[in-house]
């Protein structure tokens, strides 16, 4: 089983993430105060803190998960392609996951080569829709179907 290390939300575009404790998940808008939630087929993205530990150290510096952009860091799982179309559940909110979170150049203009270090093994992470809204807090519990 995993659990919620982290949450952190942007309210627009390139500008730092805002690290928070729980947060409103809708079906329209995903996490409330994300710009991207709207978007879908990618309302909700989620990172392996397994899988970041991994890139980190391919490029052998430590950084902040936010780096990654990330709405929620998760620990005990590392994603691959079997995920999509699988159900989350954290508490009453449920998600579906839509595909791979792919790394842009974003990454490597926070730092050189991650980029290339989050590319393998679905290390990027996951994004995610929402099926069924609510509320989710650091501690949840996160389990997929």
């Amino acid at each position: 089983m995993s659990t919620i290390k982290a949450i952190a939300i942007k309210n627009r575009s390139r500008v730092a993430m805002q690290s928070i404790d729980s947060a409103q998940i809708s079906k329209n808008s995903g996490i409330l105060g994300d710009f991207r939630g709207a978007q879908k087929g990618r309302q909700i993205t989620i990172l392996s803190e397994e899988a970041w530990q991994k890139a980190c150290s391919e490029i052998d510096v430590e950084l902040p998960w936010t780096t990654r952009r990330a709405n929620l860091l998760i620990d005990g799982v590392e994603f691959d392609e079997t995920y999509i179309n699988r159900k989350v559940r954290i508490g009453e909110v449920e998600l579906v996951v839509t595909r791979e979170t792919n790394p842009c150049s974003l990454m490597d203009a926070q730092q050189a080569g991650l980029t290339t270090a989050l590319t393998p093994d679905w290390r990027g992470g996951i994004c995610c829709d929402v099926v069924k809204p609510g509320t989710v807090k650091l501690g949840d519990q996160v389990e997929f179907d």
